[in-house]
């Protein structure tokens, strides 16, 4: 749907009537009642298949709770094509801000998804995914555009000339070999 800002991804009927239960899942993460909250969530998706956000919550415990990056690709990975398809079948609108309510959720689970894809050694599927976000709102107030270099270089150095090495974006110190 367009706004007056741009697109806006329209969440489905069953997923607004859960919004008060997404609401007790935060909760829930917030006291650390982590363990929980997943089981919430587990039972948020087979009831609202097309909730982006409790994938993407589900992808960030899985990261953060339980360390297994490859589940959290796969949640994030979900949410992440949930919203693809939608977009897809508006034929790909832009701009779709990403700081909107309504987008935020997607956004967040292709961010989750481009982490877990660099983590696990999947540096051009991890661009694609970046590159499509930075397709639907291409004024990046998430900050992706930085992730691309650090992404294809997998930390080494982006130039070294005689020696000196010039340091990637963030890294404020130049360092000579001796």
């Amino acid at each position: 749907m367009r706004s007056g800002q741009g697109y806006v991804l329209v969440h489905p009927r069953d997923v607004m009537e859960c919004a008060e239960d997404l609401e007790e899942v935060r909760e829930m993460i917030a006291v650390g009642e982590a363990d929980v909250a997943v089981d919430e969530l587990r039972w948020l998706v087979e009831t609202c298949p097309e909730m982006i956000e409790a994938h993407y919550l589900l992808g960030k415990l899985a990261v953060e709770s339980m360390g297994d990056v490859a589940l959290g690709r796969g949640h994030f990975g979900f949410g992440y094509q949930v919203g693809q398809r939608v977009l897809a079948k508006a034929k790909h609108p832009t701009p779709v801000p990403a700081l909107h309510p309504a987008n935020r959720p997607f956004f967040d689970a292709g961010r989750g998804l481009a982490w877990c894809l660099a983590e696990l050694g999947k540096r051009d599927m991890a661009l694609e995914v970046i590159e499509h976000l930075l397709r639907c709102d291409p004024s990046d107030p998430l900050g992706l555009g930085g992730w691309i270099d650090e992404i294809r270089t997998a930390g080494a150095p982006i130039v070294e000339l005689g020696g000196l090495i010039l340091p990637q974006a963030g890294n404020d110190r130049m360092t000579n070999d001796e």
